[in-house]
């Protein structure tokens, strides 16, 4: 009894070292906006107050249609950090001026932080159906379908807090399984606790792989009105096909400076110049 107890105590520390130690990748300022917001209404602490006035300068110049001033105000804004509002405002900006470009370029951004808000998925469709190139993606295997859906349900601290709150009920079952009286309990509580400690695992895995999306981030869109995608890194290799504005690219290969090497949906690859590309 007493080796279950310290076995049960040692898995309790390694699990909670997992749940506690997601760190929190999206940026605490999270503006609200009634007329452009994207659903989040956190509260906001007294360091970010001067930031939420410079947004509602950047949210008045929007309605106001002075989009050039709002562009500007929201890409000073995120240079103190990202925030998935500034992202979905500056998005709608753009594509008010009709750069459907950069338009993509920040829903995409703002999915990244947000990857469950269907507000931001809406407008990302939207500004997708602008652009020349249409590309089919490579049929997956539904499982993988559904995984991948599963796991943009919800943002990387929203998965680490989940975690949380499961770890803290397998605790309660493991109390009730070692500590009750009644078999029918210690039944309940030990079929709970397996279910509660399966999905502490899962949160943390999901959560790390929403971490990694935003650490790596190696898709990127093409900015440049029309680029030709070569067979080397060169301006003399050969013409493979060409790509236009708002395109959507993976970048395989990151080594060189000035080219990199992409990738796309339909498993196309190829070389473009570094400068018509940008990182999302």
């Amino acid at each position: 009894m007493v080796m279950n107890k310290i076995l049960f105590l040692a898995l309790s520390c390694v699990i909670a070292l997992a749940a506690y130690g997601q760190n929190s990748v999206e940026d605490t300022l999270q503006v609200r906006n009634d007329s452009l917001s994207v659903g989040s209404h956190a509260e906001f602490s007294a360091e970010n107050q001067e930031s939420n006035i410079t947004k509602a300068k950047g949210d008045s110049a929007y309605i106001r249609n002075d989009y050039a001033s709002a562009i500007r105000i929201y890409e000073d804004l995120l240079k103190k950090g990202e925030a998935s509002e500034v992202y979905y405002n500056l998005g709608n900006c753009y594509y008010k001026i009709d750069n459907i470009a950069r338009a993509i370029l920040n829903y995409e951004r703002a999915l990244l932080l947000q990857p469950g808000n269907a507000d931001i998925r809406a407008n990302l469709e939207i500004a997708r159906a602008k652009t020349v190139d249409k590309i089919a993606s490579v049929p997956e295997i539904f499982f993988v379908v559904w995984t991948k859906a599963l796991i943009n349900m919800l943002s990387v601290d929203a998965w680490a807090k989940l975690g949380v709150v499961f770890f803290i009920l397998f605790l309660i079952s493991c109390c009730l399984f070692f500590f009750s009286k009644q078999v029918i309990v210690k039944k309940v509580a030990f079929f709970a606790g397996s279910v509660w400690l399966i999905l502490v695992v899962l949160s943390n895995v999901f959560a790390a792989q929403q971490k990694r999306q935003l650490t790596e981030r190696s898709d990127a869109i093409v900015l440049a009105p029309s680029v030709t995608v070569r067979s080397t890194p060169s301006e003399s290799g050969v013409g493979l096909f060409i790509l236009h504005e708002g395109c959507k690219v993976e970048i395989k290969d990151n080594s060189m400076r000035e080219w990199k090497e992409i990738r796309l949906e339909d498993g196309k690859v190829g070389w473009v110049p570094d400068v018509s590309i940008e990182r999302i």
